[in-house]
């Protein structure tokens, strides 16, 4: 059932209506004021319609850098005297802050009112040189709405929220139930839950973890992998192409610890321990464990403590809260809630059960001359870089496996963060191996230290060592038979997923002698049967072996899939989501297209298969050389 309620707060004699925010998908009919759209790119030509994602998208670099600043300036700031980032000091020298979703910002899946919060300094920076005498918004989400209501009344605005959340009619389900929980026992019911859940991989790996003979350590997810070669009992994953083997035939025994996330290939505890007592029994020269090995009733209860403290530390400064700059007060409505779920909801208990986890995991293990891990800044890798500090390991080497993405804000931080001496600094691993003078572009600009950078080979793209000749592309894009073959390259999120092939059912009417191939992301299944408007082949293929008979690859808004066609010479088309920032790790690529809207799909796909000019130029992403000489200096030098 629809409702539509309206809430009006006065702070001076009220005004005709001067400006409206519009923040719901389907745009509004024009009216006699300026139209800001929170959530289109498209302004219908109309200079009285103003699109914020265009701002956004105009105003980068600005944007980026002051809300970077900002979460900076929370942890720097002070409660009760001393600053947030040392109060939260969980272990000697380590701040839980940087596990924090806060610090992790993690605007892809875990934080997504980030993309509101850039847009809203966005509406501010244009909004400075306006002249706005009252202020109505049109919008589901209360949060924004609380965020727009303090930012009129900071300014004397009269301020209408017309409010088009659903009220939704249902009987109390277990889900419900939950969500009326308290926060605080829903934090410890899923630490219960957890390891009843996990327990079935706990000790598996274990003796000959600490009695191995290798030295160097490996950090990854029990994902990815071939599906060939697990039939086998064998390890081979995506992540790190060939660099197990290569270590494998030079004599060199690894370890490997895997954090396990349930997905279609793995779908249970028990069966990953089943897979990982194979890979210990086949691979001679790998000893492979789970993070969940390490579960006991020790670690449980030394995380259960580590939570009291850090409830304690909420409750003793919530009446600080919202703290950080005055002027960007109007932000904390969006993250109020995180606030409390970062300090003593599940997502505390599950980040202190990973540093407890991580603690025994590498006080177990024989002292290490290189470790080497998956690098995304997520709050899990704070914890493995102090635990691996703490236990006298040497050497540990982040690695980000992709590209990195100009708004995947896990990568960048104020620059002032890497300045910080004294207690509590950002871990940061001995050295990051970048893969390629693309991502090496990417830190260099965002401040990061350039001695911690050394390049290395792009395990994940080294399928695009090929000749010249091999990866030039034929003039037009239409193949055999005048049959176009669009590859599409779908998400890690439903939601993504959903929005592109629907995108595409609407595109069809007006599409033709096109077969269509769609890689679905291997933790987001797609169903044949919810696009009954498309007639598409489904294929879990290595993406190498698409490429080679693909003529166009049309991509979700986020997935770095969409790199390896751009670097095979395919054109690329990219979803854009306006609700989203562009994640695309191809912005800033001009012979890349970003289409928003089903009429921009059929019209882009038209415009390159006619164009018979059509033809991208390799971008210089990657370092590829598959003897790996980098990769071998790195890991082996000194290692016996």
């Amino acid at each position: 059932m629809q409702k539509s309620n309206t809430k009006v707060t006065i702070y001076k004699e009220s005004e005709p209506d001067s400006l409206l925010i519009w923040d719901l998908d389907a745009l509004p009919l024009p009216e006699d004021c300026v139209t800001v759209l929170w959530r289109s790119y498209d302004t219908l030509n109309n200079d009285r319609f103003i699109s914020i994602p265009k701002i956004v998208a105009a105003n980068a670099y600005k944007l980026r850098a002051t809300y970077l600043a900002w979460i900076y300036q929370l942890g720097e700031s002070r409660i009760n005297k001393k600053k947030v980032v040392d109060s939260l000091e969980i272990r000697p020298e380590f701040s839980y802050w940087w596990m924090t979703l806060f610090a992790e910002k993690c605007n892809y899946s875990k934080s997504s009112q980030i993309n509101d919060a850039i847009k809203l300094l966005a509406f501010d920076t244009w909004a400075e040189g306006q002249d706005i005498r009252s202020l109505r918004l049109v919008t589901a989400n209360s949060s924004l709405a609380q965020c727009i209501e303090q930012w009129s009344k900071v300014r004397g605005l009269t301020f209408t929220w017309v409010d088009k959340s659903e009220q939704k009619m249902s009987r109390a389900g277990l889900k419900q139930v939950y969500q009326a929980t308290p926060l605080a026992l829903r934090a410890l019911l899923s630490i219960l839950r957890y390891a009843i859940d996990r327990w079935s991989l706990r000790g598996v790996g274990l003796t000959a973890w600490r009695n191995t003979p290798g030295t160097i350590t490996f950090f990854s997810y029990l994902l990815n992998l071939n599906p060939a070669a697990t039939e086998q009992g064998r390890y081979e994953s995506r992540y790190w192409g060939s660099l197990p083997e290569a270590l494998k035939r030079a004599g060199h025994k690894t370890n490997w610890l895997h954090i396990f996330p349930k997905d279609a290939s793995l779908p249970s505890a028990k069966q990953a321990a089943q897979l990982l007592q194979a890979f210990n029994k086949n691979e001679a020269e790998q000893q492979h464990v789970a993070l969940d090995s390490f579960l006991s009733l020790n670690v449980i209860i030394r995380t259960v403590g580590d939570w009291f403290r850090l409830m304690f530390f909420y409750i003793i400064t919530k009446k600080y809260v919202p703290f950080g700059p005055k002027e960007k007060t109007y932000l904390w409505p969006l993250f109020k809630k995180e606030w409390s779920e970062s300090l003593f909801g599940p997502t505390a208990m599950s980040n202190l059960l990973t540093l407890n986890l991580f603690e025994s995991a590498l006080k177990n293990l024989p002292v290490q001359r290189c470790g080497v891990y998956l690098q995304e800044n997520q709050g899990w890798e704070f914890a493995l870089i102090y635990a691996w500090q703490t236990s006298q390991h040497q050497n540990l080497i982040g690695t980000p496996h992709t590209s990195v993405r100009y708004w995947d804000l896990r990568y960048f931080y104020d620059v002032r963060t890497y300045r910080r001496v004294g207690r509590n600094q950002l871990p940061l691993p001995r050295r990051v191996a970048v893969n390629g003078p693309n991502m090496f572009d990417a830190f260099m600009e965002a401040g990061y230290p350039p001695h911690y950078l050394i390049d290395v080979e792009a395990l994940r793209y080294l399928h695009l060592c090929k000749s010249e000749d091999a990866l030039a592309r034929k003039e037009t894009c239409v193949s055999d038979k005048g049959v176009l073959h669009l590859l599409v390259l779908t998400d890690y999120l439903p939601s993504q997923t959903f929005k592109q092939l629907q995108l595409l059912s609407e595109a069809m009417e007006q599409l033709s002698k096109v077969r269509i191939t769609v890689k679905p992301h291997p933790g987001c299944p797609v169903r044949r049967e919810d696009y009954p408007l498309v007639n598409f082949t489904l294929t879990n293929d290595p993406i190498e072996k698409l490429l080679t008979s693909t003529d166009i690859a049309y991509t979700s808004a986020v997935t770095t899939a969409a790199v390896d066609a751009y670097c095979a010479g395919i054109p690329v088309i990219s979803m854009l989501d306006p609700s989203m920032l562009n994640l695309s790790p191809l912005l800033g690529c001009d012979d890349v297209a970003f289409i928003a809207s089903a009429q921009d799909l059929s019209t882009t796909l038209a415009k390159i298969i006619t164009d018979t000019k059509t033809k991208p130029t390799r971008e210089n992403f990657f370092t590829l050389d598959k003897s790996l000489p980098r990769w071998r200096s790195l890991l082996l030098a000194g290692v016996k």
